[in-house]
C-alpha cells in the first residue's frame, strides 16, 4: 500500500478480496475518502456466483446426460442401419436367387410347352395327313375345271369335277369334311340352274352377220332398195299389154329420177361409193373381233365391239330394209345371250378347302 494513504485507511481488513485489490489498484485520490463495502452486498455476490456454479453445473450435467444419451441413440442407429442393410443383403440375395429359380422354372416351362406343341403338330399332321392331301387334290382339280370351263364356255368340266370330289369325300368318311361336303352340294345345284349361252351358235350368228354385211343397203343409196326387196316377193301380176309394161317402165324410171327421204346423220348422206366399201370392211372388222373375243373369253371387248355394230347400222345403213332387219334382230340375239355368258363359279367350295387346308 501507499504510506501516504495509511493514516485514512482505517485498521479493517476488507471482506472481500476483489475490494481491497480494487481500492489498491485504483489511483490515490487524496481528495475523496474511500467507503468501505457492505458486507450484504458481499455475500449477495457471494450467493450469486455460489449459485451460478452450481446452475453451470447442473448444466453441464445435464448437457453430459444429453451427451451420452445422443451417444447411445447414435450407437443403436448405428447398430440397426447395420442389421438393416444386413437384411437388405440377404433380401436382396433371396430376391435374385427367387428371380433365377423363377427363369429358370419360366424355360422349362417354355420348353414343356414346346415340346407338348410339337407333339401335338406331329400328331395332328400324322391324322390329318390323308384328309389334307384330299383337300389339295380336290381343290387343284376344282380349278383346273374351273379354266376348262371358262375356255370352252361349258358347265361340263365343272360338274365333273364337282361329282368326283362328292365322291372322294363320301369315301374317305370324315366327319370334318361335312362341311366341304355341304358346300360341294350347293355349288352342284348352282351350276346345273345357271343358264349357260350356247357359244357355237353365237359363233353362227356372228358368221351370218359377216355375209350379211355386203348386201346391206346404205343410208344414201340411189337405188330404192326398199321397192327392190318387196319386188321380190312380191305376188305375180295378172298378163297385161305391152304397152302398159312400158308405161310403168317409163313411170319408175322417172319416179327413181327424184328421191325425197330422211337421214338423221349427215355423215351418211355425205358418203362415196369408195368411203361405203372401207365402211362395210370396218364392220365386218368389228364383227370379226367380237367372235375372237368370244372365242378368248373377252366378253366385255366382245360387247363393246358388238355395241360399235349396232351404233354403225342404226347410222350409216337402212333401218327399213328387210336385210338390215335382219341383220339388227342377230345383233340383238347374240347381245342378249352374251350378257347371260358369265359361267357359274364355285366360290363356296373353294373357300372352305382353303379353310380346311389352312387346318382351322
Amino acid at each position: 500500500m501507499n504510506p501516504e494513504l495509511a493514516p485514512d485507511t482505517p485498521d479493517k481488513t476488507p471482506a472481500d478480496p476483489s475490494a481491497s485489490l480494487h481500492v489498491a489498484s485504483g489511483p490515490p485520490n487524496h481528495l475523496h475518502n474511500h467507503k468501505p463495502v457492505p458486507q450484504t452486498v458481499t455475500v449477495v455476490v457471494g450467493v450469486v456466483a455460489l449459485v451460478a456454479m452450481l446452475a453451470t453445473g447442473l448444466l453441464w450435467q445435464k448437457v453430459a446426460g444429453m451427451q451420452e444419451q445422443l451417444a447411445r441413440q447414435s450407437a443403436e442407429a448405428q447398430a440397426q442401419s447395420v442389421e438393416a442393410r444386413a437384411l437388405a443383403r440377404q433380401a436382396m440375395a433371396t430376391a435374385q436367387d427367387t428371380a433365377a429359380r423363377a427363369a429358370v422354372m419360366d424355360s422349362r416351362l417354355s420348353e414343356v410347352a414346346l415340346q407338348r406343341s410339337q407333339l401335338d403338330e406331329l400328331m395332328q399332321s400324322m391324322s390329318r395327313s390323308r384328309d389334307e392331301n384330299l383337300v389339295v387334290d380336290i381343290e387343284a382339280a376344282l380349278r383346273l375345271a374351273q379354266q376348262q370351263a371358262q375356255l370352252t364356255g361349258s358347265v361340263e368340266p365343272l360338274l365333273a369335277a364337282l361329282k368326283s370330289a362328292d365322291q372322294r369325300i363320301v369315301r374317305a368318311a370324315q366327319p370334318r369334311l361335312a362341311l366341304l361336303q355341304r358346300a360341294i352340294a350347293r355349288d352342284i345345284d348352282r351350276v346345273k340352274s345357271s343358264a349357260v349361252s350356247d357359244t357355237p351358235t353365237m359363233l353362227i350368228k356372228l358368221d351370218e352377220l359377216v355375209r350379211l354385211a355386203d348386201d346391206l343397203a346404205l343410208a344414201n343409196a340411189v337405188a330404192p332398195a326398199r321397192q327392190q326387196e318387196k319386188s321380190l316377193v312380191a305376188p305375180p301380176q295378172p298378163p297385161v299389154g305391152w304397152w302398159q309394161k312400158g308405161l310403168k317402165i317409163m313411170f319408175d324410171e322417172a319416179r327413181g329420177l327424184v328421191r325425197v327421204s330422211r337421214i338423221e346423220a349427215p355423215e351418211a348422206a355425205l358418203l362415196s361409193p369408195e368411203q361405203s366399201f372401207f365402211l362395210r370392211e370396218n364392220l365386218k372388222l368389228k364383227l370379226l373381233n367380237a367372235r375372237l373375243g368370244l372365242l378368248a373369253r373377252q366378253i366385255e371387248s366382245a360387247r363393246s365391239d358388238l355395241a360399235d355394230v349396232e351404233a354403225m347400222l342404226g347410222k350409216y345403213f337402212q333401218t327399213n330394209s328387210r336385210k338390215s332387219q335382219a341383220a339388227a334382230v342377230l345383233l340383238q340375239q347374240v347381245q342378249t345371250q352374251m350378257r347371260t355368258l358369265q359361267l357359274p363359279r364355285v366360290d363356296d367350295t373353294l373357300a372352305v378347302l382353303a379353310t380346311a387346308a389352312a387346318g382351322r
